[in-house]
C-alpha cells in the first residue's frame, strides 16, 4: 500500500512542480480571469495526466507489478487515478463554464480583450484554429468520462455492464487527448511539462488504443479446458479444474483472469493448486457472490473450452525464513490451499523437512463438511497448523485471539486474504500492539473495480 501511495501523491506533486516551473508568474496574478487561466492550464495537466497513467495501468503491465506489490495493488492505484481525474476534470469544467455563467447572469463583466501578438509558427496557428471544436468535442468527452467513471464505482452495476461500457472511456479519453493538444499553452510544449505531457498522451494513447482492440493481456492468455467440477452446496462454492495448454506456470497465491462466456468478459480468481507442468492442469474454487458467480454451476459443463490470462499478483509467501500466520476470510482461503498444496508437493518429493512453523486460520460463516474435510487433509500434508472459526460457534477472528493462541506472533509474517474491512481492523489492531504491519502484513486488495 505504501508505494501505491507514493505514486499517487508523486505523480501530483511532480506535475504540479513542472507547471510551477513553467508558470513562475503564477502568484503575481491579481484578477479573477487571470487566475482562472492558470487554474484551467493546470487542472487540464493533473487530470489528463491521471488519466493517461490509469489508462497504461490498465493494460496490466508486468514490470510495475513487483514493486507496487502485485496487480491488485495497481488495480487500487488505478481506481484512484480514475477518481482524481474526474475531482480534478469537474474542477477544470466548472472554472470553464462558471465564470461564463456568472457574466450571463451579470455577475461578472467579461474583461476587455487585448490585442494579442500575431503567431508566426505553422503549428500554432494550426491549432488556434481548432478552439472551438477542441472546446466542444472535450466538453461532450468529459460528460461522457463522468458518466463512465461513475458508473465504474458503483458496485451493484453488473460486472457484465461494466465490463462492456468500461472500455468506452478509451473513445472518450482520446477525444481528450485532441482537446488537450489544441488547448494546452503552447509555450509549455518548449518545456519539461510539455515533454512529460506529450510522454504521457502518448502512452495513454496506445494504451487506449490496445483496450478498443480488446488487446489487453493477450500475450499472457492461453486456451483450457473445463476437466471436472465440484459443487460444495454448504458454502455456495464450485471447484472447476481446467487443462491448460501453453500456460508458464505460477507461484502459490496468484491468480488469473478467466473467460468462460465472451459476453460477460474475463473474471478473476485466485489459483487453487500448485502448478505441476506435467499435468497442467488449474484448478479455482469460485463461490457465488454475483450475478454471474450465481449461475456458473448451470452455465459450465466438463469439456467446456475456456480462456486464462496471467499469472498475476504478488501474494506468494515471500517473507524470509520468519514463521507465517495465514488469515483466509471466506473465499479468502484459496491462495493458502494453492501453496499447502505446493508445501506438501515439495516435501513429499524432496524429502524436505518442514520450515518455520504456520499457523493456519479458517474464518467462515458457512460450513460445508466436504470442504472442512478437504482443507484439513491438505493442512496435514503441508504440516500446517489449522484453526478453523465459524462466525456462530466460535466468534469472531481478532488480533487478540491470534495473539493468544500463536505465542511468536510477534515474530512472524502474517498473510491476508478476505475481506477488506476485516483484514484492516485486524492490521489496526496488530499494530497498536508494536506489529510491523509496514513490512510483515502482507493483504491482498482482491478487488478489481
Amino acid at each position: 500500500m505504501q508505494n501505491i501511495k507514493r505514486a499517487f501523491v508523486g505523480t501530483l506533486l511532480f506535475l504540479i512542480l513542472l507547471w510551477l516551473v513553467a508558470e513562475p508568474t503564477v502568484f503575481q496574478s491579481t484578477t479573477f480571469f487571470g487566475v482562472r487561466r492558470y487554474v484551467m492550464q493546470l487542472t487540464g495537466v493533473l487530470a489528463i495526466g491521471c488519466m493517461s497513467l490509469g489508462m497504461v495501468l490498465a493494460l496490466r503491465p508486468r514490470r510495475p507489478e513487483p514493486w507496487f506489490g502485485g496487480l491488485d495493488k495497481m488495480y487500487r492505484l488505478h481506481k484512484w487515478l480514475g477518481i482524481a481525474a474526474l475531482v480534478i476534470g469537474t474542477v477544470h469544467w466548472l472554472w470553464a463554464k462558471g465564470p461564463k455563467w456568472a457574466v450571463g447572469w451579470g455577475w461578472l463583466e467579461r474583461p476587455a480583450r487585448s490585442a494579442r501578438a500575431p503567431l508566426d509558427n505553422p503549428v500554432a496557428v494550426w491549432l488556434s484554429s481548432q478552439r472551438g471544436l477542441a472546446e466542444s468535442l472535450g466538453e461532450w468527452a468529459f460528460y461522457g468520462a463522468v458518466i463512465l467513471i461513475a458508473l465504474a464505482l458503483i458496485k451493484k452495476f453488473p460486472y457484465r455492464l461494466f465490463f462492456k461500457t468500461h472500455r468506452l472511456i478509451a473513445i472518450a479519453y482520446l477525444v481528450l487527448v485532441f482537446h488537450t493538444l489544441v488547448l494546452l499553452k503552447f509555450s509549455y510544449w518548449s518545456a519539461p511539462i510539455g515533454w512529460v505531457t506529450a510522454v504521457l498522451l502518448a502512452a495513454g494513447s496506445w494504451a487506449a488504443l490496445v483496450a478498443l482492440c480488446r488487446g489487453i493481456g493477450d500475450d499472457r492468455k492461453v486456451p483450457g479446458t473445463i476437466t471436472a467440477l465440484r459443487v460444495f452446496d454448504g458454502v455456495n462454492a464450485l471447484e472447476i479444474e481446467t487443462q491448460v495448454q501453453g500456460w508458464s506456470g505460477h507461484r502459490p497465491g496468484q491468480f488469473a483472469f478467466a473467460t468462460s462466456n465472451t459476453s460477460e468478459g474475463a473474471h478473476p480468481y485466485t489459483i487453487a493448486s500448485a502448478w505441476h507442468p506435467e499435468s497442467s492442469r488449474i484448478t479455482f474454487v469460485v463461490k457465488e457472490l454475483g450475478d454471474h458467480t450465481r449461475t456458473l454451476k448451470e452455465q459450465l459443463r466438463v469439456g467446456q473450452t475456456v480462456q486464462i490470462e496471467g499469472p498475476y499478483g504478488c501474494f506468494t509467501f515471500d517473507d524470509g525464513d520468519r514463521p507465517q500466520i495465514w488469515i483466509g476470510g471466506g473465499i479468502g482461503i484459496t491462495p493458502f490451499i494453492a501453496r499447502m498444496k505446493h508445501l506438501a508437493h515439495v516435501q513429499r518429493d524432496a524429502a524436505t523437512p518442514a520450515g518455520a512453523p504456520i499457523d493456519l486460520f479458517h474464518c467462515t460463516t458457512q460450513v460445508d463438511t466436504d470442504a472442512l474435510d478437504k482443507l484439513d487433509a491438505d493442512a496435514k500434508a503441508a504440516n500446517v497448523t489449522l484453526h478453523v472459526l465459524v462466525d456462530a460457534r466460535d466468534g469472531l477472528l481478532t488480533g487478540e485471539r491470534i495473539r493468544s493462541t500463536v505465542p511468536g506472533w510477534s515474530e512472524a509474517s502474517i498473510w491476508f486474504c478476505g475481506p477488506a474491512g476485516f483484514g484492516e481492523a485486524l492490521r489496526r489492531d496488530l499494530a497498536a500492539h508494536g506489529f510491523p504491519v509496514d513490512r510483515h502484513f502482507h493483504q491482498e486488495l482482491f478487488a478489481m473495480r
